[in-house]
């Protein structure tokens, strides 16, 4: 992939959301440490901070692992707000958990109203049990064109797609990053004025 313009090094803040008991932990320990962790107390959110070199350029990943807990959704504006890039997580063996996915996009997009072209990817985990699914790849692939993003599934067990999954969104936030540093430019004055852009939303 060619090399965008754009800071060196620069800091991508994913956050993790869906259900609780989807493997949204499993799939950040699988991708932090190549540790899969079938059982996780849920707390109220766990971080995580890796460096990974992204083609040309050094990403500091930070990843916030939610408790996907009702006694904890009050708490969620504020990951949602802090939050560079989302990874939507179901589970293929629960139906609630996919249909939940379209609450947890219209929180997303509430919460950040003022910002376009939000950079999210629909996950459905637990991709290993395919004798208990209840969501074909069709309904994620359909809820994804729909709200025009990626769709992959993966196991966190077996490492499908994880790693996928976790340099895609930092790709689509780093090229989003690099867009609106590219389109920053020096005045006379030495302050920076944004150039006329047109941004598609999500």
């Amino acid at each position: 992939m060619a090399s965008t313009g754009g800071p060196k090094s620069t800091l991508v803040k994913v956050i993790m959301l869906g259900n609780g008991g989807v493997g949204k932990s499993s799939l950040t320990l699988q991708f932090m440490y190549e540790d899969f962790v079938e059982e996780y107390e849920p707390t109220k959110a766990d971080s995580y901070r890796k460096t990974i070199p992204l083609d040309d350029h050094e990403i500091i990943l930070d990843i916030m692992d939610t408790a996907g807990q009702e006694e904890y959704a009050s708490v969620r504006d504020n990951y949602l707000r802090s939050g560079d890039g989302f990874l939507c997580v179901f589970s293929i063996t629960d139906r609630s958990s996919f249909t939940n996915t379209a609450e947890i996009r219209e929180q997303i997009l509430r919460v950040n109203s003022e910002k376009q072209d939000i950079p999210i990817i629909l996950v459905g985990n637990k991709a290993d049990l395919e004798e208990h699914r209840e969501v074909s790849e069709e309904e994620g692939l359909e809820r994804a064109l729909e709200w025009g993003c990626k769709y992959m599934e993966t196991s966190a067990r077996t490492k499908l797609n994880v790693e996928d999954a976790f340099y895609d969104i930092m790709r689509q936030v780093y090229q989003k990053k690099a867009m609106a540093f590219e389109n920053t430019v020096p005045t006379a004055r030495g302050k920076k004025e944004k150039k006329n852009s047109k941004c598609a939303c999500l």
